[in-house]
Order: C-alpha cells, then structure tokens, then sequence
C-alpha cells in the first residue's frame, strides 16, 4: 500500500511539474474560474505605428537572434501566427503555444492554445496620445477544478504579469529609440 501512495505522489509531482511547464494542460471544464488579467496601461514616446511595428515584426517578418531562445513561429499568416513563448519560471521553463492576431496598427490579440492554464484571452491596444501612445494590456485567465484551479491561477496570473510588464518594457524602449 505504501508503495501505491508512493507511485500516486509522484505522478502528482511530475503532473505539476508539466503543468508549471506548459508541457500538460488540464481542460476539463467542470468548476471554471475566471479572472482579469492586467491592466497595465503605459504612455509610450511614440507613435502607435511605431509600437505596432516593433510588436509585430518578430512574428509577422523574421524573428531576431536575440529573441530566438524567448520566440518561435510555428505558422505565419498576414495578420495571424501561431507561436510558441518561453518563459523562466521556477518550473524551468515555461512554453506556452498562442494564436496572435494583428489589427494595424491599434490591436494585438493573444489567445492561449497549450499553456499552464486552460484559457487565456489577452490583448495589447494601441490608441495615438499626443504624438505618443496610450499602451493598455487586458485580458482574461481560465483555471477550472473551483478553489484548486483559482490558486494556480493566482499564481499564473501573477507570472503572466510580470512577463507581460518585462516585454512592454523592451518595446517601450525599442519604439522610443526609433521614434527618438
């Protein structure tokens, strides 16, 4: 009987750790919550073109070296791709598999194909501010199993968060750079 719990605990350990990898998600759709992702508005020193441009062009043109080990485009279409993003995480590292949807030069849209959780609908808008832009992220996060589910979205969320502000602060300062 020990040995039972024993092999049970470690399937639930290495389960974890593939869900804190994006490697395994759990759809299941019973006891779904819920929760915003964001807001995270920003004024950035230039044009919404310019924000749109330095956004998009890794994934609608040629990914650059530097983003090779954080991006990859499985597919790419004129205004939709389908990506893989890498993420450190105390997992190791997390991958998560998004469609990404462009709406020049005002709208991004991610939406989370494979990842830690089940769902995740976001978006980047871009609205002209003054020769600058107003930079808004928002979004949804889905985790089901009820109580469960919401503590490994709080935890999610609050690494989806912290990614997102560390990506808006590379764009800022690329868009700033061209627009400067």
């Amino acid at each position: 009987m020990r040995g039972s719990a024993a092999l049970v605990g470690l399937a639930a350990g290495g389960a974890g750790i593939l869900l804190g990898r994006g490697a395994l998600t759990l759809d299941l759709g019973v006891g779904r919550t819920v929760v915003p992702l964001g807001s995270i508005r920003r004024r950035i020193a230039a044009p919404p073109e310019i924000v749109f441009d330095v956004i998009a062009s890794p994934y609608l043109g040629r990914t650059p070296r530097a983003l090779a080990g954080k991006l990859e485009v499985w597919e790419r279409g004129s205004d939709l791709v389908l990506a893989a993003h890498r993420t450190p995480t105390r997992f190791g590292e997390t991958t998560t598999l998004e469609t990404v949807r462009f709406e020049r030069p005002h709208r991004i849209d991610f939406r989370l194909v494979r990842g830690p959780v089940p769902h995740v609908a976001e978006s980047f808008l871009l609205e002209p501010d003054g020769g600058g832009t107003a930079f808004a992220w928002q979004g949804e996060l889905g985790t089901d199993l009820w109580a469960l589910g919401a503590w490994w979205g709080r935890l999610v969320a609050a690494r989806w968060h912290a990614a997102v502000e560390h990506s808006l602060a590379g764009i800022a300062a690329e868009a700033e750079r061209r627009a400067g």
